[in-house]
Protein backbone atom coordinates (compact mmCIF):
# COMPACT_ATOMS: atom_id res chain seq x y z
CA UNK A 1 0.00 0.00 0.00
CA UNK A 2 1.24 3.47 -0.87
CA UNK A 3 -0.73 5.96 1.26
CA UNK A 4 -1.15 9.47 -0.08
CA UNK A 5 1.14 12.05 1.45
CA UNK A 6 -0.31 15.26 2.86
CA UNK A 7 1.61 18.48 2.11
CA UNK A 8 3.02 20.27 5.12
CA UNK A 9 2.06 23.93 4.68
CA UNK A 10 1.18 25.24 8.14
CA UNK A 11 -1.82 27.47 8.94
CA UNK A 12 -1.23 29.87 11.78
CA UNK A 13 -4.23 29.09 14.01
CA UNK A 14 -6.65 26.34 14.96
CA UNK A 15 -9.59 28.23 13.45
CA UNK A 16 -7.72 28.33 10.13
CA UNK A 17 -7.77 24.53 10.26
CA UNK A 18 -11.57 24.46 10.64
CA UNK A 19 -11.64 24.00 14.41
CA UNK A 20 -14.82 25.21 16.11
CA UNK A 21 -14.25 28.74 17.45
CA UNK A 22 -15.33 27.69 20.95
CA UNK A 23 -12.63 25.02 21.00
CA UNK A 24 -10.05 27.45 19.62
CA UNK A 25 -10.84 29.95 22.40
CA UNK A 26 -10.58 27.25 25.07
CA UNK A 27 -7.22 26.11 23.68
CA UNK A 28 -5.91 29.67 23.79
CA UNK A 29 -7.07 29.97 27.39
CA UNK A 30 -4.98 26.85 28.11
CA UNK A 31 -1.97 28.44 26.43
CA UNK A 32 -2.24 26.41 23.21
CA UNK A 33 -2.21 28.90 20.33
CA UNK A 34 -0.27 27.37 17.43
CA UNK A 35 -0.99 23.93 15.92
CA UNK A 36 1.84 21.41 15.96
CA UNK A 37 2.90 19.85 12.62
CA UNK A 38 0.80 16.71 13.18
CA UNK A 39 -2.20 18.85 14.11
CA UNK A 40 -2.05 21.23 11.15
CA UNK A 41 -1.81 18.31 8.73
CA UNK A 42 -4.25 15.89 10.38
CA UNK A 43 -7.12 18.11 11.54
CA UNK A 44 -8.43 19.37 8.16
CA UNK A 45 -8.36 15.91 6.59
CA UNK A 46 -9.91 14.27 9.64
CA UNK A 47 -12.69 16.87 9.67
CA UNK A 48 -13.49 15.76 6.11
CA UNK A 49 -13.91 12.19 7.32
CA UNK A 50 -10.78 10.80 5.66
CA UNK A 51 -8.78 7.87 7.00
CA UNK A 52 -5.31 8.87 8.24
CA UNK A 53 -1.99 7.29 9.13
CA UNK A 54 -0.06 9.69 11.34
CA UNK A 55 3.62 9.02 12.03
CA UNK A 56 4.36 10.92 15.21
CA UNK A 57 6.11 10.47 18.52
CA UNK A 58 4.47 10.85 21.92
CA UNK A 59 4.23 14.51 22.94
CA UNK A 60 3.65 15.93 19.44
CA UNK A 61 -0.01 16.80 19.95
CA UNK A 62 -1.69 13.67 18.61
CA UNK A 63 -4.55 13.83 21.11
CA UNK A 64 -5.89 17.11 19.71
CA UNK A 65 -5.03 15.99 16.16
CA UNK A 66 -7.67 13.28 16.39
CA UNK A 67 -9.74 14.56 19.32
CA UNK A 68 -10.83 17.90 17.87
CA UNK A 69 -12.12 16.44 14.57
CA UNK A 70 -13.76 13.55 16.41
CA UNK A 71 -15.69 15.87 18.72
CA UNK A 72 -16.85 18.11 15.89
CA UNK A 73 -17.93 15.21 13.68
CA UNK A 74 -19.80 13.50 16.51
CA UNK A 75 -21.52 16.77 17.40
CA UNK A 76 -23.01 16.81 13.90
CA UNK A 77 -24.12 13.19 13.82
CA UNK A 78 -25.10 10.14 15.82
CA UNK A 79 -22.75 7.35 16.77
CA UNK A 80 -19.66 6.99 18.91
CA UNK A 81 -15.93 7.44 18.79
CA UNK A 82 -13.57 4.72 20.04
CA UNK A 83 -9.93 5.40 20.97
CA UNK A 84 -7.71 2.36 21.59
CA UNK A 85 -4.49 2.97 23.52
CA UNK A 86 -1.76 0.71 24.96
CA UNK A 87 -1.76 1.88 28.59
CA UNK A 88 -4.09 3.15 31.28
CA UNK A 89 -1.84 6.19 31.74
CA UNK A 90 -2.31 7.27 28.13
CA UNK A 91 -6.05 6.61 28.36
CA UNK A 92 -6.29 8.97 31.34
CA UNK A 93 -4.18 11.62 29.61
CA UNK A 94 -6.52 11.58 26.61
CA UNK A 95 -9.59 11.77 28.84
CA UNK A 96 -8.11 14.72 30.77
CA UNK A 97 -7.17 16.57 27.58
CA UNK A 98 -10.48 16.11 25.76
CA UNK A 99 -12.97 16.40 28.63
CA UNK A 100 -13.09 20.24 28.72
CA UNK A 101 -13.56 20.36 24.94
CA UNK A 102 -16.16 17.58 25.00
CA UNK A 103 -18.18 19.56 27.55
CA UNK A 104 -18.61 22.32 24.95
CA UNK A 105 -20.55 19.83 22.80
CA UNK A 106 -22.27 18.09 25.73
CA UNK A 107 -20.44 14.89 24.81
CA UNK A 108 -19.52 12.42 27.56
CA UNK A 109 -16.24 10.50 27.57
CA UNK A 110 -15.78 7.18 29.38
CA UNK A 111 -12.46 5.44 30.02
CA UNK A 112 -12.11 1.66 30.26
CA UNK A 113 -8.80 0.35 31.57
CA UNK A 114 -7.63 -2.73 33.41
CA UNK A 115 -7.34 -2.55 37.17
CA UNK A 116 -10.38 -0.28 37.48
CA UNK A 117 -13.81 -1.35 38.72
CA UNK A 118 -15.91 -3.17 36.11
CA UNK A 119 -19.00 -2.15 38.09
CA UNK A 120 -18.15 1.55 37.85
CA UNK A 121 -17.41 1.16 34.16
CA UNK A 122 -20.81 -0.46 33.61
CA UNK A 123 -22.36 2.52 35.41
CA UNK A 124 -20.54 4.88 33.04
CA UNK A 125 -21.97 3.00 30.07
CA UNK A 126 -25.49 3.57 31.35
CA UNK A 127 -24.83 7.33 30.97
CA UNK A 128 -24.41 6.79 27.20
CA UNK A 129 -20.90 8.16 26.61
CA UNK A 130 -20.27 9.21 23.01
CA UNK A 131 -16.50 8.64 23.18
CA UNK A 132 -14.90 5.51 24.61
CA UNK A 133 -11.18 5.53 25.48
CA UNK A 134 -9.97 2.01 26.23
CA UNK A 135 -7.11 -0.40 26.51
CA UNK A 136 -7.67 -3.49 24.34
CA UNK A 137 -7.72 -6.01 27.19
CA UNK A 138 -10.36 -4.27 29.27
CA UNK A 139 -12.54 -3.47 26.23
CA UNK A 140 -12.50 -7.18 25.34
CA UNK A 141 -13.58 -7.97 28.91
CA UNK A 142 -16.69 -5.84 28.34
CA UNK A 143 -17.32 -7.37 24.91
CA UNK A 144 -17.10 -10.88 26.37
CA UNK A 145 -19.53 -9.95 29.16
CA UNK A 146 -21.78 -8.18 26.63
CA UNK A 147 -21.83 -5.04 28.72
CA UNK A 148 -20.83 -2.92 25.72
CA UNK A 149 -21.61 -2.75 22.02
CA UNK A 150 -19.43 -1.19 19.34
CA UNK A 151 -22.09 -1.21 16.62
CA UNK A 152 -22.44 2.59 16.82
CA UNK A 153 -18.73 3.37 16.40
CA UNK A 154 -18.29 5.80 13.50
CA UNK A 155 -14.75 6.96 14.28
CA UNK A 156 -11.98 4.58 15.37
CA UNK A 157 -8.60 5.80 16.60
CA UNK A 158 -5.64 3.48 17.11
CA UNK A 159 -3.14 5.54 19.13
CA UNK A 160 0.46 4.35 19.52
CA UNK A 161 -0.45 1.37 17.36
CA UNK A 162 3.12 0.07 17.15
CA UNK A 163 3.36 0.02 20.93
CA UNK A 164 0.07 -1.89 21.22
CA UNK A 165 1.42 -4.54 18.85
CA UNK A 166 4.75 -4.68 20.71
CA UNK A 167 2.79 -5.33 23.92
CA UNK A 168 1.04 -8.31 22.33
CA UNK A 169 -2.41 -6.77 21.85
CA UNK A 170 -2.84 -7.93 18.23
CA UNK A 171 -5.38 -10.71 19.09
CA UNK A 172 -7.44 -8.34 21.24
CA UNK A 173 -7.37 -5.64 18.55
CA UNK A 174 -8.53 -8.17 15.95
CA UNK A 175 -11.47 -9.16 18.16
CA UNK A 176 -12.40 -5.52 18.70
CA UNK A 177 -12.24 -4.79 14.96
CA UNK A 178 -14.69 -7.64 14.38
CA UNK A 179 -17.24 -5.73 16.49
CA UNK A 180 -16.71 -2.32 14.86
CA UNK A 181 -18.67 -1.42 11.69
CA UNK A 182 -16.67 -1.65 8.48
CA UNK A 183 -18.12 1.67 7.35
CA UNK A 184 -16.30 4.10 9.61
CA UNK A 185 -13.47 6.61 9.75
CA UNK A 186 -10.16 5.17 10.99
CA UNK A 187 -7.27 7.25 12.32
CA UNK A 188 -4.04 5.39 13.07
CA UNK A 189 -1.11 6.97 14.88
CA UNK A 190 2.24 5.28 15.30
CA UNK A 191 5.82 6.32 16.03
CA UNK A 192 7.11 3.74 13.55
CA UNK A 193 5.68 1.92 10.53
CA UNK A 194 6.59 -1.79 10.83
CA UNK A 195 5.14 -4.40 8.49
CA UNK A 196 2.38 -5.30 10.96
CA UNK A 197 1.11 -1.72 10.97
CA UNK A 198 1.09 -1.60 7.17
CA UNK A 199 -0.88 -4.85 7.10
CA UNK A 200 -3.35 -3.48 9.61
CA UNK A 201 -3.77 -0.28 7.60
CA UNK A 202 -4.20 -2.18 4.33
CA UNK A 203 -6.89 -4.42 5.78
CA UNK A 204 -8.80 -1.90 7.88
CA UNK A 205 -8.47 1.53 6.24
CA UNK A 206 -9.89 3.15 3.11
CA UNK A 207 -7.35 5.06 0.97
CA UNK A 208 -5.57 6.50 4.03
CA UNK A 209 -3.61 9.72 3.87
CA UNK A 210 -0.14 9.43 5.39
CA UNK A 211 1.12 12.37 7.40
Amino acid sequence: MQPNLVPSSQPSSFQALGVDPRCAVLLVECGITTPTPIQHQAIPAALQGKDLIGIAQTGTGKTFAFGLPMLQRLARSHGRGLVLVPTRELAQQIDDALAPLAALFQIRIATFVGGASMHLQRQMLRMNPRILVATPGRLNDHLEQRTITLKEVQILVLDEADRMLDMGFKPQIDRILAHVPRTRQTLLFSATMPREIMQLATGEMHLPLRI
